[in-house]
């Protein structure tokens, strides 16, 4: 299936028989042949949906089916492809915009990050071979980890990552009071190990 920017807040997924896992209600045009029905994300079924629902987090998905190109945006939002090849990802739910339906997703624990910014107890890890597609206000930035520089990110800039690494909490105290927003927030994301890291260049509002 394939996924293309046809400008960098409008994502173009030419179907082609498959069917194309969405946000509900990001679909702004299509044309061909196209049939559009409430999903759940691939692999996770009746569980994560309920899991999600007991964590108060919100988050509707449709899948396309048919031939023709699907055009999707979001909240004039810019969108990032990531193409998987046999890897797995960890986004947050709330920027996940499309996805290859082959893809296996699940719902996973994401701890304390999610619930000190009010964001939900869940997020989302997706696997496979197929592309991805998220939104960040302002171009999203790809930050490489490596084994002798760990990176540590704000929690409302954090988009996503994949590869081998592992995320801990680090609690600062002035964290928030000279970086970022004023929440009251004081903790970082640390990221160790080999991979990459997506990050918007704007914290959540």
């Amino acid at each position: 299936m394939n996924f293309s920017l046809r400008n960098p807040r409008l994502l173009a997924v030419d179907l082609s028989g498959k069917n194309v896992m969405c946000r509900a209600g990001s679909m702004v045009a299509y044309d061909g042949q196209v049939k559009f029905d409430k999903a759940v994300l691939g692999g996770e079924g009746l569980f994560g949906a309920l899991k999600r629902k007991a964590g108060g987090e919100s988050f509707d998905l449709m899948t396309a089916t048919g031939n023709g190109t699907v055009y999707f945006a979001y909240q004039a939002a810019e969108v990032i492809i990531i193409p998987l090849q046999n890897e797995k990802i960890w986004v947050e739910s709330k920027v996940l915009l499309a996805m290859d339906s082959s893809l296996k997703s699940n719902t996973v624990f994401a701890g304390l990050r999610e619930a000190s910014t009010g964001q939900g107890l869940f997020t989302t890890t997706i696997e496979g071979t197929g592309n991805v597609a998220i939104t960040s206000h302002g171009t999203a930035i790809q930050l490489e980890v490596g084994p002798s520089f760990p990176l540590f990110v704000d929690p409302d800039a954090f988009l996503g990552y994949k590869g081998q690494l592992t995320q801990e909490f680090v609690f600062d105290v002035n964290w928030k009071n000279f970086v970022g927003q004023s929440s009251g927030e004081s903790f970082q994301l640390k990221f160790t190990g080999q991979g990459v890291v997506y990050i918007q260049p704007n914290e959540r509002k």
